[in-house]
């Protein structure tokens, strides 16, 4: 029996705004039927570039493609099954764009379940994740992915059907699935509950096989839920959000359900590379994004700067300097005010403006973000919301919101309802809540280390403030080391202190076992470029002798000096090596969301750590 789409919210849904305990499927079917109810039913829902012109999906066109999509794929196979240990799973590996997005709604209301891949992974990696999740379908995104991992695809048993969506030869193209006369079944949607597993998520883990991260809907439509509140920003003007976060993390995942709940429209960007001109173009209220991202933004912006002259630039440092100052907790006085006003006009306007001049929030996690940084975006009228999550919490844990009362510079801001959140006696971070995933797929020895009544242990190491209403991170329990001394050292705190430097790109502290602690250091080359030309210092012929340059040692241990200040003396940096080439998820030294994979870092650069402590 085929489904008639009539749009009666208040026939399907008594308390249409009440989501806690609707499944993916029909969370959408409520979505689309409140877009279709209002002024303009027509709005944009997702856009992405083709031949250079933005191709636009609606809400109506987005439901009868997903909807024919899940009759197909039920045609080749793929159906509800209640056993987690037995379920019909579907892959999917491309970038960001609406075929992502539409697949995934498809998949869910097919019964399946859906197992995002990075593109980044290697061809053992892949093959080892196909087949323990027994991937019968794959949605792949161009030539270029399908060639890099057509070996992996041989060595999956379970592999029966490849579409493509961008034209392949010998690869059948996903529109051949799309027949909108077809229609998924109510019965079949029936079948599936909040409790039924939605998506296996692979961490992108530094050691070991990856470990598949079982999410329910009520997972991620409880994170909704509770997340949406901070989103009020957005209410009642023209919304757009920019995205280009991979959708294969839960982070971006879970905003663009949440985009879609609010109204939001969302454009894909072309690349990274071109986020800069899709934002002018695009013009978002919103965008989410990683303090590494956010940092190279700030670079960009500093190395503008650096390269005026004369009153531009004192102007330019003066409003950075303000920036620094900001709090928006603390009352200033009328002279700073003025100052700030006069500063938002003549410097930070074209911050907003290289932003597309439309952005109200920014919304970062993954990792912590330089407490400097959120002073000076905000200052700008930029308001940075740090959160905190994991992939095993789907992924909202607390945040920083847009109102002063849940926002406070250098933490995650405050838990979400319905999520419970302790500190065990070594001050690690644990949660409970609808959120807290049902387990590792296959796994349930690590899910028994890291599930303990009820409780999930983070990994992570944090303490309240402000009376107890705010999360605060420190250190990743994993990551933090002793020194041969006895004293236990949180490199992550330091890391970021000393990446407030312009010189320092990147950092990785290390000491574990030694008397002292050390960093690798990769420097801000565009940076140093401006301090030897403000100098009238040649610059030298390569990268090596640069970073040999007693003008660049010199400025280095000033840099490191004026930072040290802020640690005691266990914490303090005593030698660093610097180091020519920028960490990247490409070379392997990061992670796909950005973070620091250490023990790689660790053992590529043995050499230069081991002449460190000689």
């Amino acid at each position: 029996m085929s489904i008639v789409i009539e749009f009666d919210c208040e026939k399907l849904f008594p308390s249409p705004h009440n989501i806690r305990n609707l499944l993916f499927g029909l969370l959408f079917t409520e979505i689309i039927s409140l877009m279709t109810k209002s002024k303009n039913p027509s709005s944009v829902l997702l856009a992405a570039k083709v031949a250079n012109q933005w191709r636009t999906y609606d809400a109506q066109e987005v439901w009868d493609t997903a909807t024919a999509l899940a009759y197909s794929l039920q045609q080749l196979g793929i159906q509800y099954k209640k056993s987690v240990d037995n379920v019909d799973t579907v892959a999917i590996i491309s970038n960001n764009r609406p075929e992502w997005v539409i697949t995934d709604l498809g998949t869910q209301m097919s019964g399946g379940v859906l197992t995002p891949i990075y593109p980044t992974v290697s061809v053992n990696e892949l093959a080892y994740i196909f087949n323990e999740a027994q991937v019968k379908v794959l949605f792949i995104a161009n030539k270029e992915l399908y060639e890099r991992f057509l070996p992996a695809f041989q060595l999956v048993p379970s592999l029966q059907h490849i579409f493509s969506f961008d034209a392949i030869e010998g690869v059948n193209h996903w529109s051949s699935l799309i027949n909108k006369e077809n229609r998924v079944s109510e019965d079949e949607l029936a079948k599936i509950d909040d409790e039924s597993l939605a998506t296996i998520i692979y961490t992108s883990g530094t050691t070991g096989n990856p470990k598949g991260v079982m999410l329910s809907h009520k997972n991620i439509v409880s994170n909704i839920e509770n997340s949406i509140q901070y989103f009020s920003f957005t209410d009642g003007i023209e919304k757009k959000a920019l995205s280009f976060l991979p959708l294969n993390h839960i982070f971006e995942r879970m905003c663009t359900y949440l985009y879609f709940e609010k109204g939001i429209s969302i454009y894909y960007a072309e690349s990274m590379e071109t986020i800069g001109d899709n934002l002018k173009e695009v013009k978002p209220v919103v965008f989410t994004t990683v303090p590494r991202l956010l940092e190279k933004v700030y670079e960009k912006i500093y190395n503008k700067g650096m390269e005026l002259k004369g009153i531009k630039r004192a102007l330019f440092f003066w409003a950075l300097r303000l920036g620094d100052q900001f709090d928006h907790r603390e009352k200033k006085s009328w002279w700073y005010n003025a100052q700030l006003n006069l500063a938002n006009k003549l410097i930070f306007s074209k911050w907003r403006e290289a932003l597309g001049g439309e952005v109200i929030a920014i919304v970062t996690g993954s990792a912590a973000c330089q407490e400097r940084l959120i002073r000076v975006f905000t200052a700008a009228r930029l308001t940075i919301m740090e959160g905190y999550g994991l992939t095993e919490t789907s992924p909202v844990v607390s945040v920083n919101t847009f109102e002063n009362y849940g926002r406070k510079y250098g933490t995650v801001g405050v838990v979400i309802p319905s999520v419970e959140v302790k500190l065990a006696e070594d001050n690690e971070i644990l949660c409970k809540g609808p959120n807290v995933m049902m387990g590792y797929y296959k796994q349930p020895a690590l899910t028994e280390e890291v599930i303990k009544d009820g409780w999930f242990y983070t990994g992570d190491i944090g303490t309240f403030v402000e009376n107890n209403t705010i999360l605060k991170l420190t250190d990743r329990k994993k990551e933090m080391f002793k020194t041969s001394g006895g004293k236990y050292v949180a490199p992550q705190v330091i890391e970021n202190k000393m990446k407030e430097s312009p010189f320092i790109e990147q950092i990785m502290v290390i000491g574990a076992d030694k008397k002292f602690i050390s960093a690798l250091i990769v420097p801000t080359l565009a940076n140093l470029k401006n301090y030897f030309k403000d100098h009238d210092i040649a610059w030298p012929t390569s990268t090596a002798e640069l970073l040999k340059h007693e003008r660049v040692l010199k400025l280095m241990d000033q840099q490191i000096h004026k930072f040290n200040e802020h640690f005691n003396h266990t914490e303090q940096i005593k030698k660093y090596a610097l180091l020519p080439n920028e960490w990247t998820v490409d070379t392997g030294e990061i992670t796909p969301t950005l973070k620091l994979k250490r023990k790689v870092i660790m053992e590529k650069y043995n050499q230069e750590i081991e002449a460190l402590y000689q």
